[in-house]
């Protein structure tokens, strides 16, 4: 059964971090409809103006953040030392877990084009230890399909795997596709599948979906992506939906209010972080 498109979420423009001006599609109107995948920011511009100010050092919790960069430059830093950069075509995954303090630069290029993701992490892990994994892009294998590539950032796709998701099952994959490109993509019928149009329009699940939009797809066992006339990046995430409540608060989100209330509090009280962050190279 093709998998048909179930709702659409265009992004609005917004500032964030110390300044930085981004497209914020998924955040806390869509959190139901796009479990667990919480929130979705994407960035574009050749204006360094736009982004060089960075999100200085801020918290996390119960969370991971997951940073696709298809060109530009991106560097993390913690609140233990780690630092490291990421350029085009790479990722950096970071799960927040019991607690981080980190910040983003966001270096001038000829171009910021990407997006950050919040994944959720489920209700007995969000107070794992906290971890920081950049996934190079020799790590992530270019996959031919047809009318254009494949890149597998993590996951898997047709026997071949990428980097595996530490706490939620979780393919991501970051299609470029040229012009009058069909690729049919296959999952699983009781996946959580969404699409994101980094760059350019294209048809998924028959429908005509403008860039810099969210599409949730319902449930199946294919997908459906075209290009018209111009070639187009398409990001496709799937995962399993978590079902569990979810109590948002800024950069934290538990699943009860008693935990978030604490998470404030231990911040309050500089207890916040509970371990050493592992940085896995």
């Amino acid at each position: 059964m093709e998998r048909t498109v179930k709702s659409k979420v265009v992004g609005y423009r917004t500032q964030d971090g110390a300044g930085v001006s981004l497209v914020r599609v998924l955040g806390d109107h869509s959190v139901d409809e796009f479990d667990p995948i919480l929130m979705l920011d994407s960035f574009d511009s050749t204006d360094p103006d736009d982004y060089t100010a960075g999100f200085p050092l801020h918290p996390h919790r119960g969370i991971e953040t997951i940073s696709y960069l298809a060109r530009g430059k991106m560097t993390h830093l913690d609140s233990l030392g780690n630092e490291d950069t990421i350029s085009d075509g790479e990722v950096q995954w970071m799960t927040a877990g019991s607690g981080i303090m980190h910040e983003e630069r966001l270096p001038a290029c000829e171009r910021m084009l990407g997006v950050q993701l919040w994944l959720n992490l489920p209700a007995d892990e969000k107070m794992c230890e906290p971890a920081y994994h950049p996934i190079r892009k020799g790590q992530i294998e270019d996959i031919e399909i047809e009318g254009g590539v494949l890149r597998l950032v993590a996951g898997s796709y047709k026997g071949r795997t990428g980097f595996e998701a530490p706490h939620l099952p979780f393919d991501y994959y970051a299609l470029e596709l040229e012009p009058h490109a069909h690729v049919v993509l296959d999952f699983e019928r009781d996946r959580s599948v969404m699409a994101f149009t980094l760059l350019g329009d294209c048809r998924i699940a028959g429908e005509p979906i403008e860039e810099k939009t969210a599409v949730k797809l319902t449930e199946g066992d294919t997908l459906s992506v075209e290009t018209g006339d111009t070639p187009a990046q398409v990001l496709v995430m799937s995962s399993q939906r978590l079902d569990e409540p979810v109590h948002w608060g800024g950069p934290i989100v538990m699943d009860t209010r008693a935990g978030l209330l604490e998470a404030f509090d231990e911040l309050d009280r500089g207890t916040f972080i509970k371990g050493k962050i592992r940085f896995d190279a």
